[in-house]
């Protein structure tokens, strides 16, 4: 597949790192593309913004953003020029003025959604039963294991502030809707693909497609990088 030099930067999520991208990232190399998985500290949102630029200054552009979850509000938040298209992967999407929180709980909640509450420290952590019942419940109980034992908490704070203008009003955009999500309403992610004006993309996957579904994670991102590439 000619790439034109397309570079993709993977961007985790809450409760998650850049090893969650393991499964996308070995078949978007073998397409010869240059792929980085951004790490986050999860600690505020700027603090997220902030490591994601430190990552891109060190890559030649252009450059697709994949952001899952969480970070579909960090990648929409850099203002880096080398960011040529965003792809979305069961991500957040708030407008300006809006925050996390807000884009996050507007549809109803799936019954199984665990209750998120801040500890002493400001941290939020997942409930350990919570990877088998919303995160990945199409994963393998091992794997559903091993996603709990290495999760990272994100500070409260990080989904509470109000952002500004998002990328996506300025770049091309694709969003793929996870659409047996028990974290993010299905209705929530069409919401945003639709006021986006992104390419979606719907499959019956569960929160983290990147782990239990990569195949379609990879196709999206391929699209997105052909396009750019086309354009370039």
């Amino acid at each position: 597949m000619a790439t034109n030099h397309v570079g993709v930067v993977l961007v985790h999520g809450a409760w998650a790192d850049g090893s969650s991208w393991s499964k996308v990232i070995g078949p978007l190399k073998a397409e010869g593309i240059e792929v980085v998985a951004a790490p986050l500290p999860l600690t505020s949102l700027a603090d997220d913004v902030a490591a994601l630029d430190r990552v891109l200054e060190r890559l030649d552009g252009p450059l697709v953003l994949v952001g899952h979850a969480y970070a579909g509000a960090v990648i929409g938040a850099t203002r880096d020029p080398k960011a040529a298209a965003l792809v979305y992967v069961a991500a957040l999407a708030p407008d300006e003025g809006e925050t996390v929180g807000d884009v996050f709980h507007r549809g109803r909640p799936d019954p199984r959604t665990p209750e998120l509450q801040p500890d002493a420290h400001g941290l939020v952590w997942l409930p350990e039963d919570a990877f088998a019942g919303a995160f990945a419940q199409h994963a393998p109980a091992e794997e559903q294991a091993l996603l709990a034992a290495v999760q990272r908490p994100i500070a409260a704070a990080s989904i509470g502030v109000p952002v500004g203008r998002p990328l996506w009003k300025d770049r091309p955009s694709w969003f793929l809707i996870a659409e047996q999500d028990r974290m993010i309403a299905p209705d929530t992610q069409r919401f945003m693909a639709e006021r986006m004006g992104a390419r979606a993309r719907p499959h019956p996957v569960d929160h983290t497609p990147l782990v239990t579904a990569p195949q379609e994670v990879v196709d999206i991102v391929l699209d997105a990088v052909r396009d750019v590439a086309a354009s370039a």
